[in-house]
């Protein structure tokens, strides 16, 4: 719990070809045995995690993947995992032998400049072999950091930190609030925060936390409380709360027991907009209007857990989908970090709000969502939706609020 966050750390993804020193790289920066180390190509078979602060950053966290040459059934196996890592990557780092430039590097350099990715060349044991000139003039021209490397040794490894300094992404340097821009200092928001068989034994969710220290950096206040105790709550003020938060599954209580001229919304619906698009959800919680029974829906989960009870998720979703389309719906289900390759069935993608995610990886899914010509939304959307109280839920967020009125006609 002293940790921060896996959401919040700028996620640097290590590239490259079997047995080019990228473990040893990744060793040498955290100054520990992190990724086993070995002459013997293929080493390393998944995705390994090191969160560490790499100051001025802040907290990172470096992901050492398989080789993404690797052959065989297995090997497919592997390299599919280190795709996934391009869906999550902040920053790619791509490791080579100083001499040995090829297509492979070409190729990850081609995929994450495809997603606005930045990148580092690492040209690695270059007590071997120097890097190629042609190809340090490419990487010039296409102003990518270079830098060179003994991993073995730890040479170069402060180059490398300066380097991946100066290459991080600008929204990952200025982060975005969660809900500081919509109460100013000195104001209140009153977060309503259930406590049912789901809410977790002795703490509070992730969202939940990171929005009471989200108004707290940003000096405001905040009063939580239950549900049931929102109205005696409100009445207890002097004035009127800036915000009224919810969790999405307490909507209707909550948007009945707020008065009109209080904003609403929903702790799902804030990171929508802080860990993906709020713009591009809206949209596609709109094509909820377009669903017809036994069309196909994929309902996308960031982490696993047992669902219990009334599950968000697996039950409650489907079921208010189903009652407002009128009809049984084709609904499948994906956890963690898999997502299907193929999309072109799907009418609708509803995600969860992706709280333990960095927002690249949202944004990753946005993407293959839009390629394919599929609608995604997220949960708190989809319920407002269902539940007839989507504009209201929206009223906090004026962009957001036009692109629901210029596309629709007016809901209650």
């Amino acid at each position: 719990m002293r940790a921060a966050p896996k959401g919040f750390r700028l996620h640097i993804g290590l590239f490259g070809r079997r047995n080019v020193g990228k473990s040893s790289l990744l060793n040498a920066m955290t100054r520990q045995a992190v990724s086993i180390v070995s002459d013997v190509a293929g080493t390393t078979t998944d995705p390994v995690e090191k969160p560490m602060e790499l100051l001025p950053v802040g907290p990172v966290l470096f992901i050492d993947t398989a080789g993404i040459d690797d052959v065989g059934a297995l090997g497919q196996m592997r390299v599919e995992r280190t795709r996934q890592v391009f869906d999550r990557t902040d920053l790619g780092v791509i490791v080579t032998e100083a001499g040995h430039w090829s297509q492979f590097e070409d190729a990850i350099l081609d995929e994450l400049t495809r997603r606005k990715t930045p990148a580092v060349a690492v040209f690695n044991k270059v007590d071997l072999h120097p890097p190629r000139p042609e190809v340090v003039q490419r990487l010039k021209e296409a102003k990518v950091p270079m830098v060179e490397t003994v991993a073995s040794r730890g040479d170069g490894v402060l180059d490398l930190r300066e380097a991946i300094i100066r290459a991080a992404p600008e929204e990952f340097v200025n982060a975005p609030t969660i809900i500081g821009d919509l109460v100013p200092p000195g104001d209140m928001a009153v977060l309503v925060v259930p406590i049912d068989l789901e809410a977790p034994k002795g703490r509070l969710i992730v969202p939940q936390v990171q929005t009471i220290r989200d108004l707290l950096d940003n000096d405001a206040y905040c009063m939580v409380v239950k549900e049931r105790e929102l109205r005696d709550a409100l009445d207890r003020l002097n004035r009127p709360p800036a915000l009224v938060v919810t969790d999405s599954q307490a909507f209707l209580k909550v948007a009945g027991d707020t008065p009109q001229a209080v904003p609403m919304t929903s702790f799902s619906i804030l990171f929508a907009r802080f860990k993906g698009d709020l713009n591009e959800f809206v949209r596609g919680a709109m094509a909820i209007e377009s669903l017809k029974p036994g069309d196909r829906v994929l309902i996308a989960e960031a982490c696993s857990h047992h669902p219990i009870g009334e599950d968000i998720g697996t039950v409650k979703i489907p079921r208010w989908l189903t009652q407002y389309v009128g009809g049984k719906l084709h609904i499948d289900h994906t956890q963690g970090h898999d997502f299907p390759a193929d999309m072109a069935s799907y009418k609708l993608v509803v995600h969860c709000a992706a709280c333990v995610w960095n927002r690249r990886e949202m944004l990753s899914r946005i993407l293959r969502c839009r390629e394919a010509g599929v609608p995604i939304t997220n949960y708190g959307l989809t319920i407002a939706w269902s539940l007839g109280i989507f504009q209201r839920a929206l009223t906090p967020f004026p962009a957001a609020l036009d692109i629901y009125r210029q596309l629709a006609a007016p809901r209650p």
